[in-house]
């Protein structure tokens, strides 16, 4: 199927090839996305799909490139790279719906990715486009999961990966990943919007393939998460999808790869999209409570201890409004104490995830709380990262010391303190019980 990058402002609509390394439009500075003639018949792709978890071929069993009719930019001869990413489960948290006050609730949980993150489904196909383009160097500017899937997929295909963080605001649970995967990695003393700014005006400069979400066909790989979402729900449309809000690369991607999925016939109808964002780096919250349209007013020093949505200027807020609003969505902040809450509570599911993640379920109780969500809604919650991305901030909680970007002490009404023991037999048992 014949592909493009067309710019996203329906005001210009300018075409460029899939093989000219852009971001944004050349024309009037929009960002862009890929666009694709799709076939009339697309019925037997959902079977096919399903055939191919049987097959030992590295790109079926590849959660992303088995989808891949819905993301056909490469030509077919391109190599790519996989470690063998998606094929993240769907996982029931019954406790985790009695706290948001929902009947059930599902955990879409993307650390189960390679790296950790949902950055690996997007990061396969970065990559796959940075070989086709010849480039020797990429690089991203991150707050810790992009550094992550972006290292080890460039090392895995033989490629320079360099990472620019925010100097002192990553955890050491993701700086390490990129360390240990051979990223050259700075820490840059500014803020991840400032950065970015920084890291786009020296890759042009010096030739290097910037795998941002900015970049196109790393949205193409995040929307197969919804894609296999449907898929491991035989197709069956939920209420509502339920999102962290930070760069929103992901809320353009879910949102695209649902409208795409909608116009091919192959679902009936739209989930809405929350997006929820952290009180203290929440732009795109304050953009959709405007009374007239606007374009987004950057918070110049966001504060969360999530830090993977530690952003005050995403990039993709053009996009992800559009998905909002065409899926009938909200968007919504949670504050620190909420996100931790929320996170002791997906814990004691037998699950765990990151800070950042955890903010769905918070989100999600806020929007029972004030009816706009109905307790017996089918929804869908997408956690983004591993439990152990950020293991010294559940120590902190569970031990009475995590603090607010504020210096606030947050209570941990969940909290799990470890206790010290004797080294007695009898006294042991009755600390026991």
């Amino acid at each position: 199927m014949p592909a493009e990058l067309v710019c996203f402002d329906p005001a210009c609509r300018a075409r460029y090839p899939v093989t000219q390394a852009i971001y944004t439009c050349e024309r009037c500075g929009g960002l862009l996305e890929t666009a694709y003639a799709w076939p009339a018949d697309v019925s037997a792709w959902p079977a096919l799909w399903r055939q191919r978890r049987t097959h030992n071929a590295a790109i079926d069993q590849s959660g992303v490139w088995r989808y891949r009719e819905v993301i056909p930019f490469l030509d077919g001869e391109e190599p790519l790279v996989t470690l063998r990413e998606g094929n993240t489960p769907l996982l029931p948290a019954p406790r985790a719906a009695s706290y948001a006050g929902l009947d059930a609730l599902s955990f879409k949980h993307q650390g189960f990715n390679p790296t950790g993150s949902f950055k690996d489904n997007g990061m396969t196909c970065g990559v796959a486009q940075a070989l086709r383009l010849g480039m020797q160097r990429v690089a991203c500017v991150s707050t810790g999961n992009t550094s992550a899937s972006m290292a080890a997929y460039a090392s895995a295909a033989g490629l320079e990966p360099l990472i620019f963080i925010p100097y002192g605001n990553i955890a050491y649970g993701k700086l390490a990943q990129a360390l240990e995967y051979g990223a050259r990695t700075f820490q840059v003393e500014a803020n991840f919007d400032q950065i970015l700014a920084l890291v786009r005006k020296l890759a042009e400069r010096l030739g290097i393939y910037l795998l941002n979400s900015i970049n196109p066909f790393r949205i193409e790989g995040q929307k197969t998460i919804m894609v296999e979402m449907l898929d491991q729900r035989d197709w069956r449309v939920p209420d509502w999808v339920v999102l962290p809000g930070g760069n929103l690369g992901n809320t353009s991607a879910f949102g695209k790869g649902l409208r795409e999925l909608l116009a091919l016939g192959l679902i009936g109808r739209l989930p809405r999209l929350a997006v929820i964002q952290a009180e203290g780096a929440a732009p795109f919250y304050d953009l959709m409570r405007q009374s007239a349209p606007g374009a987004l007013r950057a918070v110049e020093h966001p504060e969360t201890l999530a830090t993977a949505i530690k952003i005050g200027d995403p990039v993709s807020w053009p996009k992800a409004r559009q998905e909002v609003d065409a899926s009938g969505g909200v968007v919504e902040r949670v504050s620190e104490q909420e996100i931790a809450d929320a996170k002791a509570v997906i814990g004691q599911c037998g699950i765990g995830c990151e800070p950042a993640s955890a903010a769905t379920l918070a989100g999600i109780r806020k929007l029972v709380a004030a009816g706009t969500m109905r307790p017996d809604a089918d929804v869908v919650a997408v956690l983004t990262g591993h439990v152990l991305k950020d293991p010294d901030y559940i120590y902190r909680y569970h031990t009475g010391q995590l603090e607010a970007p504020d210096g606030t002490r947050l209570a941990g009404a969940f909290a799990n303190q470890p206790l010290v023991a004797p080294h007695d037999a009898e006294r042991l048992a009755a600390m026991i019980g």
